[in-house]
């Protein structure tokens, strides 16, 4: 499984000029709550991969079909156990590594046409830039919205059973853009507005004349 940038260049470090332009959409700081993350990533996780638990319990009752005891039923749940642990465990370690550390960092956004300025200080110029392009799909939730990563592509000298490991064992990734961070109600319309038209939001249903 890869984290973000553990397959390539993911995020622009910006030193030297703020991102965005001047009339991109600013927003006030915001943090991502590690706890949210894993909650959020949890459940993306699970509902998708749930039947994957079945594979290591069935492999610990098969041996039951030759030699029957009800070892084999504790054996299949103890393997199955043990997976749910280790996929658990690679979700929350998103928070504590260093390649991902940033997304977690108290900073405001930059938005415009280009990309997503996170920048912890923005006349530094001291932040990083998010291409539109690295987002997959974005979920309007109750508080904000989700902006999903999409996945990153395996390299060329990674093949084989390992290729469809990391394929399929991808760690979800996202940025938490809340309503509250927008200073107006006008720019939460623009930021939903281009969020349609990069087709990452259905278009909206007309106004009922």
């Amino acid at each position: 499984m890869q984290l973000p940038n553990q397959r390539g260049a993911s995020y622009r470090q910006q030193q030297q000029q703020p991102a965005g332009s001047p009339l991109a959409i600013r927003t006030k700081k915001h943090q991502l709550d590690s706890n949210l993350y894993t909650r959020v990533a949890m459940g993306y996780v699970w509902r998708k991969e749930w039947w994957f638990v079945l594979i290591p319990f069935v492999v610990g009752v098969l041996p039951a079909a030759i030699w029957p005891s009800w070892w084999w039923l504790a054996s299949g749940l103890v393997l199955a156990l043990l997976y749910v642990l280790l996929r658990s465990s690679q979700i929350t370690a998103v928070t504590q590594v260093e390649q991902t550390k940033p997304l977690f960092e108290r900073m405001s956004y930059v938005i415009d046409q280009r990309q997503i300025g996170l920048m912890q200080n923005e006349k530094e110029g001291k932040g990083m830039g998010v291409n539109w392009d690295m987002i997959g799909r974005v979920e309007r939730e109750g508080e904000g919205y989700l902006l999903w990563f999409r996945n990153q592509d395996v390299p060329a000298e990674i093949t084989g059973w390992r290729a469809w490991v990391a394929r399929t064992f991808e760690t979800p990734m996202f940025l938490h853009v809340p309503f509250k961070i927008f200073n107006t109600a006008t720019d939460q319309k623009l930021f939903e507005s281009m969020l349609r038209r990069k087709n990452l939001l259905p278009a909206a249903a007309p106004e009922a004349k």
